[in-house]
């Protein structure tokens, strides 16, 4: 039979504080707050068909597929059903404040940055030796040896190398700027020039390169990154005055820390 070990509301703050989360929590607790306020006074609502909606797409992401799932997971996390749907009406309202403050900066920020969202498929050699690069390079102009076999001759991790140096679709960002310069003004495919950086001597080929369409997906990163932009703002532009004293009486959890924006 194991020993029960009772944790109280106090021990439970005073732990968070020994381990550093008050910061988090308390930019956490603000995030969570300013969006609340901004989507009330922008007047914006959840209704019952979203809220189910939104509660049903949290319980297959958390993987709760059956309903005693749903109860063990709630338990687990000292939740009740309540919370749980305040979670996914949280969701709701991110998602429309962001839609509200944002949809219509989307498309023109896109065609004004477009070269940003710009892909390019491309395979890489990284060496230690400038003068075995620039020999391998003009090797592959003449055709004398493939990517494939200095792939497998020079990359040591097994995946890369199965692959030849394949490293998929890249957006200019995941690119040390020197190369991203050179890798976007080519017109493929082409094999690089060897370019030296920190990290060693890379021979890179582009395959090809990609151009950025406005779909759903790049629509909602977009907005993301503004709405994440956003909030960053609010937090600076707000004093957090945590109220750390112990609560002498029975009240919850989410009275004992409290907070002010």
């Amino acid at each position: 039979m194991s020993k029960v070990l009772p944790v109280s509301i106090e021990d439970i703050l005073y732990h968070i504080k020994l381990s550093g989360q008050i910061p988090h929590i308390l930019e956490a607790i603000a995030t969570r707050k300013i969006i609340t306020d901004a989507a009330t006074a922008a007047g914006i609502t959840v209704d019952t068909e979203e809220l189910q909606k939104t509660a049903d797409s949290l319980r297959l992401f958390h993987k709760l597929i059956k309903a005693e799932d749903t109860w063990a997971w709630l338990e687990k996390h000292h939740l009740t059903l309540d919370d749980f749907e305040e979670m996914a009406k949280n969701n709701i309202l991110s998602a429309k404040l962001a839609n509200h403050l944002f949809a219509d900066k989307i498309e023109p920020f896109f065609y004004a940055h477009q070269l940003d969202y710009m892909g390019a498929v491309t395979y890489e050699v990284i060496l230690d030796d400038e003068d075995l690069a620039l020999e391998l390079f003009y090797a592959l102009k003449e055709n004398e040896i493939s990517f494939q076999e200095i792939a497998r001759q020079y990359i040591q991790n097994p995946e890369i190398r199965r692959a030849g140096g394949y490293q998929g679709i890249r957006s200019r960002t995941d690119f040390r700027p020197e190369i991203a310069a050179v890798v976007f003004a080519v017109t493929p495919p082409q094999i690089l020039k060897p370019i030296i950086t920190p990290l060693g001597v890379h021979i890179i080929a582009v395959e090809e390169i990609i151009k950025p369409q406005l779909d759903e997906p790049l629509r909602l990163k977009i907005m993301g990154d503004f709405f994440t932009n956003w909030l960053k703002q609010q937090i600076i532009d707000v004093e957090i005055v945590p109220q750390l004293e112990m609560e002498t009486n029975s009240q919850s959890s989410q009275n004992v820390l409290s907070q002010t924006v």
